[in-house]
């Protein structure tokens, strides 16, 4: 088994109650879910099987080895 890594997006849908998750490399690849947990068990699911689409199609997948920490950062602005 191989293992790869992939940076997850999530953000609060704009109209309803729940998270929109993605990963940016790749394109097309997304779900969602009522709470943050939820969402990121489904983009795992909608990440695994991309890529055995992928795979089996003969595709290579796409890693980002430039990206090495992400964090949210809070700064402060004087008004």
């Amino acid at each position: 088994m191989k293992f790869y890594s992939f940076q997850i997006l999530i953000e609060k849908e704009p109209e309803d109650e729940g998270y929109f998750a993605y990963t940016p490399n790749v394109p097309g690849c997304f779900s969602n879910g009522k709470t943050i947990e939820e969402a990121k068990r489904n983009i795992r699911q909608a990440i695994e099987q991309h890529l055995a689409s992928m795979l089996a199609h003969a595709q290579p997948v796409p890693q980002d080895d430039r990206l090495v920490h992400v964090e949210e950062l809070t700064v402060a602005v004087p008004e």
